[in-house]
């Protein structure tokens, strides 16, 4: 099969696209013209630039191929507030959408995020969206696409899925993204954890969840690939075990980390850069996100494997890449 693969050089797409080459299948990766993607090099894959945002662009990377997965997005969670943001994970996914249809390409994996549902929802579209009372863009954002994808397999007849990730851990980490929780107990700076919890996954396991879903799971349903609910303690001295450091040890109570993140919003609004800590991270860091996997275990044959893997393989990654000695 050849699978045309947005977001390739990200945590996600770096382990995907190792996916579907074991498996076979011929990758096209569309990347944006300044896209370093040195976790691609030395892959046998097929480049194509472009921009979700240019349509023009589209349509020579997704002709000729039999499924599109669309994973790029912005993830930024600062600025809150960004049209950016909006305009990359809406009208990207927009975009993405007509070209699939205009193309006839016989399936789309739209790659989201399981903060856009309700975790006890029924993975059509009909559950509420919690992640509203964050106030983040980057969340309202991926849940509106989500809902644009889901629409359009109704109305339009898009031969589409939604894969829905938790708080993915792995190797090929380049950014860092969840990789810096990692990297803070490794270089012995992590001595505060928050009171909250979420859920945490293994990045190849979410990757052969995609896999799997080009020719599994159902047209119009979404997909939350989460595995193992951890409170940040648990997490942390997990890390600390496989890293050798000393656990976290000093619990920060509620009130005072939704003070400290008000202030750095506050602090961030006015010298205009990105504080350590916002608002609305604080309030995520205080609760317990925790969703049930079932359905993606059940339906498109996901692996589960023990989050100390994912840890290792990314401390590994880190080492190796001289990200920490």
């Amino acid at each position: 099969m050849k699978v045309l693969l947005t977001g390739a050089d990200g945590l996600l797409g770096s382990n995907l696209v190792r996916v579907l080459l074991q498996r076979g299948h011929a990758v096209r990766v569309l990347l944006w013209i300044n896209s370093s993607s040195r976790t691609l090099d030395g892959l046998d894959i097929e480049r194509q630039y472009g921009d979700i945002l240019s349509p023009e662009t589209l349509d020579p990377a997704v002709r000729d191929c039999d499924a599109v997965i669309h994973a790029a997005a912005m993830t930024n969670i600062w600025p809150q507030r960004s049209e950016q943001i909006r305009r990359v994970n809406i009208e990207g996914t927009r975009n993405m959408i007509d070209a699939v249809l205009r193309n006839r390409i016989g399936r789309m994996i739209y790659v989201g995020s399981a903060s856009s549902v309700n975790a006890g929802g029924k993975g059509d579209g009909s559950s509420s969206f919690p992640g509203a009372r964050f106030g983040l863009d980057y969340i309202d954002s991926k849940y509106e696409a989500l809902n644009l994808v889901l629409e359009s397999v109704r109305e339009r007849g898009l031969p589409a899925i939604a894969i829905l990730p938790t708080f993915m851990i792995g190797p090929y980490d380049s950014l860092p993204s969840s990789g810096k929780m990692i990297l803070q107990v490794a270089k012995g700076r992590m001595k505060f954890y928050t009171r909250g919890g979420r859920n945490f996954v293994y990045v190849n396991d979410v990757a052969n969840a995609i896999s799997n879903s080009l020719s599994e799971g159902r047209i119009g349903k979404y997909y939350i690939t989460g595995n193992e609910n951890l409170t940040y303690r648990e997490f942390f001295g997990k890390t600390a075990g496989i890293v050798n450091r000393p656990k976290p040890f000093i619990s920060v109570p509620d009130w005072l980390i939704t003070s400290i993140g008000y202030l750095g919003t506050m602090t961030g609004k006015i010298l205009r850069r990105e504080p350590l800590m916002t608002y609305p991270m604080a309030r995520i860091s205080c609760e317990k996100q925790y969703v049930c996997s079932d359905e993606a275990v059940s339906e498109l044959h996901m692996p589960v494997t023990r989050i100390e893997t994912a840890i290792l393989e990314c401390y590994k990654w880190f080492i190796e890449n001289h990200y920490i000695k």
